[in-house]
């Protein structure tokens, strides 16, 4: 006959206790930055508020986000970012990242170059980059000599999101130095047992370099498409910049130059809780973009997961 021992109901409490002691931290701060904050947007969400009138209106917001255009533009535009400028800067990133790991002389220097451009600030970087694929700077100056013609990047609605993309690549010092990271912690005997196997490079690339590195690039997607989501600073400035526009006084811009092609969800959620001062349509905008963050991170967490897990077998 075996005897189970308990722990009596005093000491289970005073367990419970100490735990909860040691999660104070993290409860306070979930509770203060996160609950809080998201239960505050939900119900000021179904008022009118303009930060000194509270009028409830039911769901009369959620009723004008179907009938709003520039919220439907804005998210388009948003999942264009995700969809394209996400995948460029993951691939690109870890593309050079495999290169310096490849290089026998130089790698320092390289790496140095290459991680300079994510040290400078985005306005600045923003603002340079829009001077330098003006229709007369010197890189449309450069692939006019090829004798092909050059596009108006920020002044062209179709041109536009791609300039911003190359933006985003320039700056991928960041990323390549964690993939750089983690490429140099795959164990060199794999690839020498594969390459005596007969397994050639884009073979090793595929069954041992990305296996071993996925968490990291599960890491750099999910924050990728996070960032892409609230994709704002880089896209005001450009389009400020392009359109020719400050903030002087009595000067009204609405984001997006140019025809709304740089028009993203953060941009018009700004412009309408700060500008406009519809604090209840705002908190609109900031659960849907909360609620499609989350739904990224999952869907992505998930196909990552059963990535590792085919891997595995």
């Amino acid at each position: 006959m075996s005897i189970v021992h308990t722990a009596p109901p005093r000491w289970r409490r005073r367990e419970g206790l100490v735990a909860l002691l040691w999660m104070s931290p993290w409860l306070v701060g979930f509770a203060l930055f996160f609950a809080y904050p998201l239960g505050a947007t939900l119900y000021f969400s179904f008022h009118r508020y303009d930060l000194f009138t509270l009028e409830f209106v039911g769901l009369d917001n959620y009723r004008y986000f179907l009938v709003d255009d520039r919220a439907w533009v804005s998210i388009r535009n948003t999942l264009w970012f995700v969809v394209f400028m996400v995948p460029a800067q993951v691939i690109f990133g870890l593309g050079v990242a495999q290169l310096l790991t490849r290089l026998k002389a130089g790698a320092g220097f390289f790496r140095t170059v290459l991680y300079l451009p994510s040290l400078v600030p985005v306005v600045a970087g923003t603002v340079s980059f829009v001077f330098l694929l003006n229709p007369s700077g010197p890189f449309n100056q450069f692939i006019e000599l090829s004798g092909i013609t050059a596009p108006d990047w920020f002044g062209d609605a179709n041109w536009a999101k791609p300039g911003l993309t190359l933006l985003a690549m320039w700056g991928i010092g960041n990323t390549m130095m964690i993939f750089l990271a983690a490429l140099l912690d795959v164990p060199k005997h794999l690839y020498e047992a594969a390459a005596i196997d007969g397994a050639g490079g884009w073979r090793q690339f595929r069954s041992i370099t990305l296996p071993t590195i996925s968490p990291v690039l599960m890491f750099s997607a999910v924050t990728g498409v996070i960032y892409a989501l609230q994709y704002f600073t880089q896209a005001m400035i450009a389009s400020r910049v392009a359109a020719g526009v400050t903030d002087s006084p009595g000067t009204a811009f609405v984001p997006g130059y140019p025809e709304l092609s740089t028009l993203t969800l953060a941009q018009w959620l700004f412009h309408v809780g700060f500008r406009d001062f519809s604090m209840g349509y705002a908190c609109v905008l900031a659960l849907l973009l909360f609620a499609v963050s989350t739904l990224f991170t999952l869907v992505l967490l998930r196909r990552f997961r059963a990535f590792d897990q085919g891997g595995d077998r």
